[in-house]
């Protein structure tokens, strides 16, 4: 046997961890910080990283380990003061403040002393004086920039880190560090020390609330989900929003059944429906009738036994309860009884991830097969930055195929005859399908036209259809075959005259 035959035999030991009490951020740490490390959380502040320390404590005193804080930069106050803002309880948590005025006898749990009136080797001192007193699981050390300036010398600082770190080897301790980069231009060389590297951002944005987003940066010896994760800090702690994993592509499509729309003509247009787990992309001017379409979609998917979800960037819960209503779609049985449930989402409000995460939830737990996102120029009004839109929705769409959920996206043109979108909005290569919705006139009147222009599975009818919206949803009318150029906005009728002036003779009764 060679040596790399035995290497690649030999089976790889996963190292104990460390439940981060962040459900998002162990999902993106493969189950937790690997146990009896130095970790360094960096950000600037404000961006959570007391809270993300104060909910590893809390995690590690759950589970039955004795826990301490060492603070430099906050008094045990105002830790009282953050904890007691997320509806959490200190008790059972040894605090070693670090910034008070006056000395407490140190036989309590709370000790204090003022860095400024201290050289930086007493101050370390006192670090591990405490962690020796207390033998912690867990420690949580806040922050380095007071060590930093006590030190004064980048080369004094990082041998007290060093020292730091070797005292908690082999003391079954793992250790957090925060930093709240008030370095020049960042500390790499302290990056290079810890055994893994949490980054937290916090983006102010041009309008609305800002956006937080969490980046693991480093990881020694162990598999991580890389790259940039929403979070929000609310009432409870960090909620973070891990990107939707990598899935692997289905081969071939398992369900075969099709989702009809309740018009056979419609569903004719489509080659019999929507197969199921594929995703349709419905687009055309303001007013052509998209959301109805998705409305009707919805209720035909319930009728068939799945559970469907509209998420609604443009438009407010009671506005499209009020349409179905007047065109006689029976949604609030379906409401009522959670087959059908409608989202408003603010775009300002909510992240991609955030709104991701909601999605996921909807499909693991609740079981929703039909997905509907009314439209796509409302969510990238959520992205940070529009030229990740078509990235975020391939990885949605990605995701929704793998679970054989159908998803059904609006787009909005611009003008009433539908001028091209921004490019930043192009998405209609993603889709399995596109139906595209038009206006034309004729005889004086605004009519409607419908037409599928793409689909990836199976065939279509390539006709162009008048369609408009009435009882029961969208309406679909027979063939164009008559017109010339109704897809331009202003075709030419070619027909006998009077063939569509009273609006009746395309129609299906």
């Amino acid at each position: 046997m060679t040596v790399s035959d035995s290497a690649e035999r030999t089976p790889v030991v996963q190292p104990e961890r460390a439940p981060t009490g962040i459900a998002g951020l162990d999902d993106i740490l493969g189950g937790g910080l690997p146990r009896d490390r130095l970790y360094l959380v960096d950000g600037e502040p404000g961006s959570g990283k007391t809270t993300l320390a104060l909910q590893f404590l809390l995690a590690g005193r759950d589970a039955g380990e004795r826990c301490l804080y060492v603070t430099l930069s906050e008094t045990a106050e105002e830790l009282r003061a953050a904890a007691d803002s997320h509806g959490w309880s200190l008790d059972g948590l040894s605090v070693v403040e670090l910034s008070a005025t006056q000395a407490q006898d140190t036989d309590e749990e709370y000790t204090l002393f003022h860095p400024a009136e201290v050289e930086l080797q007493q101050t370390v001192g006192v670090v591990l004086a405490a962690a020796e007193k207390h033998e912690p699981s867990r420690l949580v050390f806040d922050s380095l920039s007071e060590l930093r300036m006590l030190a004064r010398d980048p080369l004094r600082f990082r041998r007290q880190i060093l020292a730091l770190k070797q005292f908690f080897v082999g003391r079954h301790c793992t250790v957090l560090v925060l930093d709240d980069r008030t370095a020049p231009e960042g500390d790499l060389q302290l990056q290079s020390i810890a055994h893994g590297v949490v980054a937290l951002e916090h983006m102010p944005m041009e309008y609305g609330a800002e956006r937080r987003r969490i980046h693991v940066r480093k990881l020694r010896g162990t598999r991580f989900r890389g790259g940039f994760h929403d979070f929000r800090i609310a009432t409870g702690g960090l909620e973070v929003y891990p990107r939707l994993k990598q899935v692997p592509v289905l081969e071939t499509q398992d369900c075969v059944d099709l989702l009809k729309s309740g018009s056979p003509e419609l569903d004719l247009l489509l080659g019999g429906g929507l197969p199921c787990g594929t995703s349709a992309l419905v687009t055309g001017a303001a007013g052509t009738g998209k959301s109805v379409l998705c409305m009707q979609y919805a209720r035909a998917a319930v009728e068939a036994g799945l559970k469907a979800r509209i998420y609604m960037f443009d438009e407010r819960i009671a506005t499209a309860r009020a349409r179905a209503q007047g065109l006689g779609i029976d949604t609030e049985e379906a409401l009522a009884n959670g087959d059908l449930t409608l989202r408003q989402i603010e775009p300002t409000e909510k992240s991609p991830g955030e709104f991701a995460a909601d999605i996921v939830r909807a499909v693991e737990e609740d079981g929703v097969k039909i997905v509907v996102l009314d439209s796509i120029n409302g969510y990238m009004q959520a992205m940070p930055n529009e030229r990740l839109l078509t990235v975020q929705v391939h990885e949605l769409l990605t995701y929704l195929n793998a679970h054989g959920v159908t998803m059904i996206m609006t787009l909005v043109q611009r003008g009433i005859f539908g001028a091209p979108v921004d490019d930043a909005a192009e998405v209609s290569y993603l889709a399995d399908s596109v139906i595209l919705l038009r206006y034309f006139e004729y005889g004086g009147l605004v009519r409607q036209a419908i037409s599928v222009v793409k689909k990836r599975t199976g065939s279509h009818e390539r006709s162009v259809r008048e369609c408009r919206v009435g009882p029961g949803g969208l309406q679909v009318g027979a063939p164009l075959t008559e017109f010339r150029g109704v897809l331009t906005g202003v075709p030419e009728f070619v027909g006998a005259e009077g063939t569509l002036m009273n609006g009746d003779s395309h129609w299906s009764r």
